[in-house]
């Protein structure tokens, strides 16, 4: 500065900024972690356990956690990365990452990891649900884990993932906040099998699901480009190197006015996280949508959510999914809502999926769903899968367990002939198959059952308490 002349307030404030700014950067050499590297974090078992990040161009880093150890040096960007052998278990575990500086992260527990995502539904936090204030009193639950990942947005894959809050203990304090729907899976998952169950909370409300695709996987541009805008680049693919059990979704209200296109753009997705993540075909396990505004009582149907629920359905064909049909988790009070409280039923029926898929655990994972239609005389006869204990005219309320109506009738079956002309039916369990018919069509040739965007009634169960998936016998 020139002593002959008044410093200006502007340079000295020009100057403290800057200076503020230097120091408040990190030294070049230290070594820094990927934000979802915290305290109280959870690890994939039975998987190698694999830690990144970045140091100073050239600098040697190490990693030890276990009384294993591994070590490495930067790459010319400053990246690197370690693997260590998998383990089997472990609690209150400290991983050091060492180079110029010194990281410590405690509380490391070894379980299971699930990947939360897809649109408000997902998001909708268990403070919100129905039944909360008893489940949160009783949220102490140590084995359970959960991080955030921040709704964020990049042009490109990004190698980090901003979070709205580090790995938490599940507890009184901190399980409100927590996905209503991964919850309940995990309080479910940790109950039955006493695995520690670890939450990557990942989603956004009112997102389509074209921009979770990954952009590099085949078939994701062309007609499921669909104004993809970078959610997966900064919400997924910084996760991709973690290790991980499985993945839950939830979402296509945001997609709710297609048909079978939907079902492409689910094998897009699943087959690019898939891809990118190096682990194999990992279980996804995904929600259908709920009951959604008013009743339609044209036997016809098809309007509103039926053919995205249909598309959902057929994505059981891809390998190792599993659909949680929830169409009677909504009361009709609740019918106008597009977020159903009850989560609870929810979160339940995805973790049947996964207790006896991943955790060998016999138990029926589904309602019934259609397998084959018989022209006999003038009724039609249904045989399903997924018959569990047998089928029932089914009764539920709230968070009960569903029970068999003896004296109640199915509802919401509709037939119809050639000619295409629809007519609600009465349909009657025999033998665990249905039979389906109306003095109104002679020589039936369809059958669709709860094809309505809200098909309020619909009451085919299994004896296991899991209702039936929607569906219709033809293509028209």
């Amino acid at each position: 500065m020139n002593p002959t002349r008044p410093t200006r307030p502007r340079q000295v404030a020009l100057f403290l900024l800057a200076t503020a700014l230097i120091s408040a950067l990190p030294a070049a050499a230290d070594v820094r972690l990927p934000k979802i590297f915290t305290d109280n974090m959870m690890l994939q078992r039975g998987q190698p356990v694999r830690v990144w990040g970045w140091a100073e161009a050239g600098e040697a880093v190490s990693v030890a956690l276990a009384g294993k150890s591994a070590t490495t040096q930067a790459d010319a960007k400053g990246e690197w990365k370690v693997e260590l052998a998998a383990l089997k278990a472990g609690r209150n575990m400290e991983l050091i990452v060492k180079g110029k500086n010194r990281i410590n992260l405690k509380n490391i527990l070894i379980g299971d990891l699930w990947v939360c995502s897809g649109q408000s539904n997902m998001e909708m936090s268990l403070g919100q649900c129905l039944g909360a204030a008893d489940d949160i009193k009783d949220a102490d639950l140590p084995l359970i884990r959960r991080i955030k990942i921040d709704r964020v947005q990049g042009p490109k894959p990004q190698p980090d993932a901003p979070v709205t809050s580090p790995w938490e203990v599940c507890s009184q304090a901190t399980a409100g906040g927590f996905t209503a729907v991964g919850f309940y899976f995990a309080r479910e998952i940790q109950r039955k099998t006493k695995v520690p169950i670890g939450i990557i909370d990942s989603n956004w409300g009112g997102t389509r699901i074209e921009p979770w695709m990954a952009p590099e996987t085949p078939g994701a541009d062309g007609q499921l480009d669909g104004g993809r805008s970078g959610i997966y680049n900064a919400m997924i693919h910084p996760l991709v190197s973690l290790p991980i059990k499985g993945a839950l979704w939830y979402q296509g209200e945001a997609n709710g006015d297609e048909g079978d296109t939907y079902y492409d753009k689910m094998k897009t997705l699943i087959g690019g996280w898939r891809k990118l993540w190096k682990i194999g075909d990992f279980p996804f396990y995904f929600v259908q949508l709920a009951s959604f505004q008013s009743v339609s009582e044209e036997p016809a149907g098809g309007n509103g959510w039926a053919k995205l629920r249909e598309a959902q359905t057929k994505s059981l064909t891809i390998p190792n999914t599993g659909m949680a049909v929830i169409l009677d988790t909504v009361p009709l009070a609740e019918a106008g809502d597009i977020h159903p409280k009850n989560k609870y039923d929810v979160g339940l029926r995805l973790a049947r999926w996964a207790l006896a898929r991943d955790y060998d655990q016999k138990l029926e994972v589904s309602g019934p769903l259609f397998k084959a239609l018989k022209i006999e005389g003038g009724k039609a006869r249904l045989a399903f899968d997924h018959l569990g204990s047998g089928l029932m005219v089914g009764s539920k309320a709230g968070r009960s367990q569903a029970v068999e109506n003896k004296q109640g009738k199915l509802q919401r079956f509709a037939i119809a002939g050639a000619d295409k002309q629809w007519f609600w039916a009465e349909a009657v369990i025999v033998n665990n198959t249905i039979t389906v018919s109306s003095p109104s069509v002679k020589v039936p040739v369809a059958v669709r059952y709860a094809y309505q965007m809200n098909p309020d009634g619909a009451n085919l169960y299994n004896r296991d308490g899991l209702p039936a998936s929607p569906f219709r016998t033809d293509a028209w």
